[in-house]
Parts: structure tokens; sequence; C-alpha cells
């Protein structure tokens, strides 16, 4: 799978661990950055995750924050993306069997790295269940809007 991965300052040290899982998955992964524990706008690295992702680039993202509200809060304003904050494997089980998300956003100050790992993970092997979520996907779409 062409997974997206993109963080702000605050999930940097994450995200580097996360790239390096998921090709050890076997997963194609491209950077989107940052590439420092610098201080940066998180818009600038998330928005071009959801876009690619948007645009078929990339099967799936993974975008990281200090708590991930925000980085959600911005790859959702993004046309055809669906993602979905998550802290755990549950949530992110649920985000791609009901919700079929395609961008997931965890925050590095609220989980632990195991359960970043573990809910990544889940996040890339769960497929979506279809049936009676469809017709909901269907009605998030009547309404997306965004750049």
């Amino acid at each position: 799978m062409r997974i997206a991965i993109g963080s702000d300052h605050a999930g940097f040290q994450f995200k580097t661990l996360l790239i390096d899982l998921m090709q050890g998955m076997g997963h194609e992964v491209k950077d989107f950055g940052t590439h420092s524990e610098e201080a940066v706008d998180y818009p600038d690295y998330i928005r071009p995750v959801a876009k690619a992702v948007a645009a078929g680039e990339f099967e799936r993202g993974v975008v990281l924050g200090g708590s991930g509200n925000g980085e959600a809060i911005v790859a959702n304003k993004v046309k055809g993306v669906r993602c979905a904050l998550c802290w755990d494997v549950t949530t992110a089980r649920l985000a791609r069997q009901h919700n079929d998300a395609n961008v997931v956003s965890l925050g590095q100050r609220v989980v632990s790295m195991e359960a970043a790992k573990d809910l990544v993970a889940v996040f890339l092997t769960t497929e979506f269940e279809g049936g009676r979520h469809v017709r909901r996907i269907e009605k998030i779409a009547e309404h997306d809007c965004g750049p």
C-alpha cells in the first residue's frame, strides 16, 4: 500500500518510528515533513498529505501532532478525506470498518508509542465493512466541501 505521512514538530518523533513500522510491514511511505522538532505550523504539512490521499496518489494517510486534533481538522477540510482521530486499536478498527477512514490522526502527547504502533497497524490492515455503512459514507460525501 502507498501511504502518505506528515506531522508537525510535536509529532515528529512518532512519525519517524511509524515510518519504520510501515516500511517493515511492506508499505511504500512518503514523508511530507516536517523533518525536525523545530516549531512549525501543522497545516503546512498536513494539508499536502490530505490532498495526496484525496487525489488517489496514496491509499491511506497518517498525520501526527501533539494531540492530533488540529491535524484531523485540517485533513477533514480536504474534499474526499475521511480523517479519524484515534487513540487506540478500537477507534482505529471502527474508523476503518464503519467510516472507511482514509487518514488517521494521532497525538504524540496523548498516545503511547506502543499504542500508536498498534493502532496504525490496525488502521492499515482493517477493511471497510460496507453494507449499511455505505449509505452513511455517501451522505458524508454529499456534503463534502473544501479545497
